[in-house]
């Protein structure tokens, strides 16, 4: 008999049953709670299970639900309600899923050392844009000297900002609090991720690594993407730092990060007003005293541009991608047509 109860763990609801049971006729519904190349470990109606993955279903991820067979093996992807997504950090125009069907994003970045503002704003981007809520999470807050809070504040328009220590428990009741569904970390090594991961799941189920004294900086301690039922409800999936945080398609994002600029330019002039020297520029006189720090508009417009390469690039490759299929097909038609004219 399938118990779906035994789902309820892993963010099986009442609206995921109404949305999926529809599309996946006689297969079994499961959640992804880790990859590992053309193999999953799932957990099913009937308990936890290790899943092929087929080729025609490549790039399933953690946190995805998907349809098994009898025989365990991924036969469909459900549709995923979010996804956080970046650019491949091999520099092609294709985009790296880093963990699906998220509802809170805990951007991680470590009190104790350089608050950097800009990789911020580049994270919120990314977790606006993938439609989950964002949390900025300042950790190590115990050994901090002094806490941005109100400068980390100022560019996360939207999103709630905390300080917490893992280990001295503080500010985890105020997280815990403001938790829904499943939630995702995501930030640099050394951020304090596996440590705030294993305080949440009340246990140490991630390794840790202390930073290194040299240089300040972490080591990839967790190198898969893992999802785990939380002690209270929701889900959480902790993920391995990220070096590079290139955007993927991520304007909406963008906006949302960057909601004060947006909003001053549509007080401008123009309205197609680039706010470098055009008179009657909103942002350009917020700038110009001192409520728009030049800083902000750097990261806006350096996110921005990169974004609009990005998203360039990936036409140009899909447009590549769609004369290829044309050219297979004409080549196939002279093909059959040369058959046709030898009988």
């Amino acid at each position: 008999m399938v118990d779906h109860d035994r789902l309820v763990p892993y963010g099986w609801t009442e609206a995921v049953a109404s949305e999926y049971l529809p599309l996946l006729g006689d297969l079994v519904p499961a959640r992804i709670v880790r990859m590992d190349r053309s193999e999953c470990d799932v957990v099913t109606p009937f308990g936890p299970a290790r899943a092929a993955c087929p080729r025609d279903l490549a790039g399933l991820c953690t946190g995805d639900w998907v349809g098994l067979d009898a025989d365990n093996t991924v036969r469909r992807l459900l549709p995923r309600r979010s996804a956080i997504t970046r650019s491949s950090v091999s520099g092609r125009s294709v985009a790296q899923v880093l963990a699906t069907n998220v509802d809170t994003v805990l951007i991680c970045t470590a009190a104790d050392g350089d608050v950097d503002l800009g990789r911020i704003e580049r994270m919120l981007a990314l977790a606006w844009e993938s439609n989950a809520q964002p949390i900025v999470v300042l950790t190590k807050a115990d050994a901090a000297v002094d806490i941005p809070l109100d400068e980390v504040r100022a560019v996360a328009p939207g999103a709630t900002v905390l300080a917490v220590s893992s280990t001295a428990e503080v500010g985890l009741d105020v997280l815990t609090a403001l938790l829904s569904g499943t939630v995702a970390l995501i930030g640099p090594s050394g951020a304090g991720k596996s440590t705030l991961a294993n305080a949440l799941l009340g246990a140490e189920v991630f390794a840790t690594n202390a930073v290194r004294a040299v240089d300040g900086k972490g080591r990839h301690t967790t190198v898969h993407r893992e999802l785990r039922p939380l002690p209270g409800g929701g889900t959480l999936i902790d993920t391995p730092g990220l070096r590079g945080i290139g955007l993927f398609d991520a304007a909406e994002g963008i906006g949302k990060t960057f909601s004060d600029i947006e909003s001053l330019a549509a007080e401008c002039r123009f309205a197609d007003c680039v706010h470098e020297t055009e008179p009657g520029c909103a942002v350009l006189a917020a700038l110009a005293d001192g409520s728009l720090p030049e800083r902000r508009l750097a990261s806006y417009r350096k996110l921005a541009k990169e974004n609009e390469w990005i998203a360039a690039r990936t036409d140009k490759r899909l447009a590549a991608e769609r004369a290829q299929v044309w050219r297979t097909i004409a080549k196939e038609q002279r093909r059959q047509y040369r058959e046709r004219g030898r009988r």
